[in-house]
């Protein structure tokens, strides 16, 4: 009961954080290993756990999704499902040692993606190129990869992607991050499931909990300061990442 408590509490927190700011796999993945879930099973359960958020999410930004234009759409959900699935598959092959290898690391990305996710939309900005050119779909599926692999600060980079394709309307770039997100995780979640990797007990309590933790976080967004919560997510993870870079020696 006790590993269960401190999943569920650390999946609602991340709930909280995914909707005031993102960051919850700073707190679910940690969580999972820490109550002894083998760290690949515990990235991919990391991933279901926060799926009904991407949902939740898409469904806000429907009336965007449904103007963006329809074909460009279909092409960029195509390349974001390919690449989820490649790496999700990537993550299939490796082993807990090599995942524990590179997991700081990965962390570390994620959490300087984070602290520094308004310049590198402003570089991004700068150096755009249009999504349908080869780069922007090289870059998409880059992405892709990356959050079927390990999705830590996912929403960061997808919003300097669109930056990159010389989008600027805020709410129409959270439409498609929240859209290819949902698309994205839902390969993940079923290449993870079907591979028989997921811990689906914790999963189950930290879905619940993070749902619970989502619709919470709606009124803490406008309670609290913005660099409150960024401050709070950099921190976490940059604490997880140096833990689990001190794992290693």
């Amino acid at each position: 009961m006790e590993e269960y408590l401190i999943l569920a509490v650390a999946a609602f927190f991340a709930g909280t954080l995914n909707t005031v700011a993102g960051g919850g796999t700073f707190l679910t993945f940690p969580a999972l290993v820490y109550v002894g879930v083998p760290v690949v099973a515990a990235n991919a359960t990391s991933a279901v756990a926060v799926f009904p958020g991407y949902l939740g999410g898409a469904l806000g930004f429907r009336s965007e999704l449904s103007a963006f234009d329809r074909p460009r759409l279909l092409r960029i959900a195509s390349l974001t499902a390919l690449g989820g699935l490649v790496g999700s598959l990537l993550l299939l092959v490796s082993s807990n040692e090599v995942f524990s290898l590179v997991v700081p690391f990965l962390l570390a990305i994620a959490t300087l993606i984070f602290a520094f996710g308004a310049r590198v939309q402003g570089l991004a900005r700068r150096f755009g190129t249009g999504a349908s050119t080869g780069q922007g779909w090289f870059g998409t599926v880059l992405v892709s990869v990356y959050g079927g692999y390990f999705n830590g600060g996912l929403g960061i980079v997808l919003l300097a992607l669109f930056s990159l394709w010389g989008m600027r309307d805020l709410n129409t770039m959270n439409g498609l991050k929240n859209g290819l997100s949902l698309i994205l995780s839902a390969m993940s979640v079923a290449t993870f499931a079907l591979a028989g990797i997921v811990a689906w007990p914790q999963a189950l309590v930290m879905m619940v909990a993070a749902t619970v933790g989502g619709y919470a976080g709606a009124p803490l967004a406008r309670a609290l300061p913005a660099f409150v919560v960024r401050a709070v997510v950099i921190i976490v993870g940059t604490v997880m990442s140096l833990v689990f870079l001190a794992r290693l020696f």
